[in-house]
């Protein structure tokens, strides 16, 4: 394979460095910086995709968007990282794979515009934070009763999970009272892959 992933500085697709770590295939990184005034991505990722988003894998003439679906794509090419149980475990990881992206994130990145607007932003997101609770209660709920999203191993729903849980700590006000969700985190965090992605990956705010 002949993968290019163009990269987003901290942004989601460190998840897709991790991944790829994790599934010991080598890649070309190509590096886009942030606007340090607005966080905005800069235009020129436009010119790879219309969206303008990262993270972007090109496998030869293949070009892929959505960290999802990306994950979902490698999983299926290399035969690693999915649910090695076809039952429940099958049923979480399909879950926690849409999950991210589909239920967790929309609230984080909602209290993150709402805190950027001066004074009505502060009521605004106490009015969030209940909704980012209830997500974030279900997840500790999930992580104490097992070690993974998925079941007894890890997957690459885990990793799907990272970004918010991640910045769900810097913006959210997760912490010690969900002990089972930080003890994921740290077990994460010591992964060497996930070392090796970050050194990879440059500047990631959320580790």
């Amino acid at each position: 394979m002949n993968l290019i992933v163009h990269h987003l500085n901290h942004s989601r697709s460190q998840r897709l460095l991790w991944l790829l770590e994790e599934l010991e295939l080598p890649c070309e990184i190509r590096f886009y910086e942030r606007n340090k005034a607005t966080m905005l991505a800069p235009p020129e990722l436009k010119k790879v995709h219309p969206l303008g988003k990262s993270p972007v894998l090109e496998d030869g003439p293949l070009k892929l968007v959505e960290t999802g679906a990306i994950c979902e794509y490698l999983v299926d090419k290399t035969g690693r990282l999915g649910p090695t149980d076809p039952g429940e475990g099958l049923r979480n990881y399909r879950q926690f794979m849409h999950y991210a992206e589909g239920s967790v994130m929309p609230n984080l990145l909602l209290m993150l515009a709402m805190s950027k607007v001066p004074l009505i932003g502060k009521v605004a997101v106490k009015k969030v934070q209940p909704m980012v609770d209830v997500h974030l209660d279900y997840v500790e709920q999930v992580l104490a009763s097992r070690p993974w999203f998925a079941g007894k191993a890890m997957t690459a729903a885990d990793i799907m999970m990272s970004f918010p849980l991640e910045a769900a700590v810097s913006r959210a006000g997760l912490g010690p009272s969900r002990p089972a969700t930080m003890a994921w985190l740290k077990k994460i965090h010591a992964r060497p892959a996930y070392q090796a992605a970050l050194k990879k990956g440059g500047e990631y705010a959320y580790a």
